[in-house]
């Protein structure tokens, strides 16, 4: 079996502590190296006892290491492009965190670049291998609720700002200062920012595209932050399917600096529910259900634990078969344009308090 050498680039996207087990234990990869530009990030990371050597910048680790494959970016959201010139320049395969970008025309160059140099880039988006949300597609492609109606669709968290400060900043986390509506003091760059989640899954869902979303962002439940943490969407597909969507950092949280236990506050951590009505039936799905809740430590009051599926093994199987197979994978740069559209359309609308249609 063929093993590929992956690094992972920057540290700062709170979703990359997750791929730290599945690069460690996968035996189809061979974990070379990270970059990583912040010292307290590199410092705790080397408290993990991963053993990988740490390097400052991306460029002087792919210089150090010719033989890596592949390059897991995790930056905050305003570094991408960069990260994607740097890969395209050494012909190194990509796996983007879930927002390239939000810049409709970075994000074309990024397509741009990555075709010319022949490399694969893959975008995480880690619900697709969530065993809930697999036997859920698989029943609707199979037609057991016939025709989709209506899909109604949460996908609600905690905060994680406090942990991952740059998703609390605009020019980082939305990729610059862009002011929410008029009359309010608020930025994009929010709860509708981190969760595309579900902008992706409706899409693939109906097998149908986009033709209005209308969208609102309530008062804020964190007074102190200045972009978005309540929203709520509602639309209609090209198909004429319906749909509600709930993309909202509507959980609480302790404000931890690092994640760890009583980070989550009762009675979720997340929850990415699903009400899919056919003409034939219901689907009704709780993508993280089970919960174990306890009293006790590290703040002696009662305390839930989520549900983790490890979606990241499948993903990263994917990625290597992409790479030593040479096929594109199932969420590529062009497929998720679409949902990157319908996030922006969000944004306008919330900003023109009147329903956006596609293609106008």
């Amino acid at each position: 079996m063929r093993r590929i050498n992956v690094a992972i680039s920057s540290l700062t996207h709170a979703h990359v502590r997750k791929y730290y087990s599945t690069l460690f234990t996968n035996p189809k990869i061979n974990w070379v190296a990270v970059s990583c530009e912040d010292e307290n990030i590199s410092n705790h990371f080397k408290t993990l006892g991963y053993n990988v050597p740490v390097y400052k910048t991306l460029d002087e680790m792919l210089k150090t290491h010719p033989e890596i494959d592949a390059v897991v970016c995790a930056s905050d959201n305003s570094k991408h492009l960069e990260e994607f010139k740097t890969c395209c320049k050494y012909g190194k395969h990509i796996l983007s965190m879930k927002i390239p970008s939000f810049d409709l025309d970075e994000y074309d160059r990024m397509i741009e670049l990555v075709n010319r140099a022949g490399i694969i880039c893959q975008v995480e988006l880690e619900l697709h291998y969530n065993p809930v949300v697999s036997r859920m597609m698989k029943l609707i492609q199979e037609g057991a609720v016939g025709e989709i109606v209506s899909f109604n669709a949460t996908n609600i968290t905690l905060s994680p700002v406090w942990a991952f400060p740059w998703q609390g900043k605009p020019e980082l986390s939305y990729g610059k200062k862009m002011k929410l509506k008029e009359n309010d003091n608020r930025f994009r760059g929010g709860a509708l920012s981190d969760h595309p989640h579900i902008f992706d899954l409706v899409r693939w869902a109906t097998s149908s595209e986009y033709r209005y979303v209308y969208a609102e962002a309530g008062h804020n439940i964190r007074t102190d932050l200045c972009e978005e943490d309540l929203v709520y969407v509602i639309g209609e597909m090209n198909n004429g399917t319906k749909f509600i969507l709930d993309p909202s950092w509507s959980r609480l949280e302790e404000r931890l600096k690092i994640p760890g236990p009583g980070w989550e506050v009762y009675p979720k951590r997340m929850e990415v529910n699903f009400v899919i009505i056919g003409t034939k039936g219901v689907l009704m799905a709780d993508a993280f259900g089970p919960n174990v809740y306890f009293n006790g430590g590290p703040n002696n009051r009662y305390t839930v634990q989520y549900t983790y599926f490890d979606e990241w093994i499948g993903m990263m199987d994917e990625f290597y078969s992409c790479i030593v197979e040479g096929k594109q994978p199932k969420i590529n740069l062009e497929w998720h344009r679409g949902t990157i559209e319908a996030m922006q359309n969000c944004y306008r609308s919330i900003l023109e308090e009147q329903p956006v249609f596609f293609g106008k």
